[in-house]
């Protein structure tokens, strides 16, 4: 075994060794367990304590993070330590948002005062991409600034609804653009007037002014819902009503036409 691959565990446990203590945001990808790096799987087998988010939909059960890391790491559970994450709150920084990161926050503190040298958070998706790890990371950061900071990427749910619609994300000269559907109908159609190809998050309740402004342009597009998962739902978007609604993991994949093979190269 390497050294760059030798586990990172000292005489206390998993992730107590000595060196540097370290705050790694994991990406754990979409949901298939299979889509989770090797990199992630060793952070996640090593880490003195592994948080996860916990949202309403979970209730008193794991989340779908959660979910992910008990197939990858099946003796990984005793680590894990549960947080709870608001999704009743649409937008703003509000009391429920802000409960959520200190108490994360708090979690991570309590993790280094035991003795952990290495915690990690567990994000659905990448930790870079719409994450909370990043609030996280902010709150922790001013109450422990000697804390080292990692990213672990993971594959993100456009990257995951592109190949299960077997549907390139990009081409040639192409615009590849992320919005969440939050930011408003207004924005939402401007970005569209200019971006070849746009994947749209969080448009699950706010679905039927995503589809509109879709078929206002003309657009194509395909609609998954728990993408990677063995219920995973694809649909194209002349199957959706213009008043249905999806569930909060729904993405949107809209691309143009492509008639000559390589895009615009």
């Amino acid at each position: 075994m390497s050294e760059s691959a030798r586990p990172d565990i000292g005489s206390g446990g998993p992730g107590r060794g000595g060196g540097r203590r370290r705050f790694i945001g994991v990406g754990v990808g979409p949901g298939d367990p299979e889509l989770v790096t090797f990199k992630a799987a060793r952070v996640l087998r090593t880490a003195g304590v592994i948080l996860v988010p916990a949202t309403e939909a979970s209730a008193d059960g794991p989340g779908r993070a959660e979910r992910i890391i008990a197939d990858v790491v099946p003796d990984g559970a005793a680590r894990i330590r549960r947080i709870p994450f608001s999704m009743a709150q649409r937008r703003g920084v509000g009391a429920r948002r802000a409960d959520s990161w200190r108490a994360s926050a708090d979690a991570a503190v309590e993790a280094f005062g035991s003795g952990c040298r290495t915690v990690a958070f567990a994000t659905v998706g990448d930790p870079a991409v719409f994450s909370t790890f990043s609030y996280l990371r902010a709150t922790l950061a001013r109450r422990m600034p000697d804390v080292d900071y990692e990213l672990v990427p993971g594959i993100t749910a456009m990257q995951a609804l592109a190949a299960a619609s077997t549907t390139p994300l990009a081409e040639g000269r192409e615009i590849l653009a992320l919005v969440p559907a939050t930011v408003g109908p207004d924005r939402l159609g401007r970005l569209l007037d200019v971006a070849d190809s746009a994947v749209i998050y969080k448009g699950g309740r706010t679905l039927p002014e995503v589809l509109r402004a879709l078929r206002e342009r003309g657009r194509r597009a395909v609609i998954g819902t728990d993408v990677s998962l063995p219920d995973q739902r694809l649909v194209d978007l002349d199957e959706i009503d213009a008043d249905e609604t999806l569930p909060y993991f729904s993405a949107v994949l809209t691309t143009p036409e492509r008639t000559i093979t390589g895009g615009r190269i």
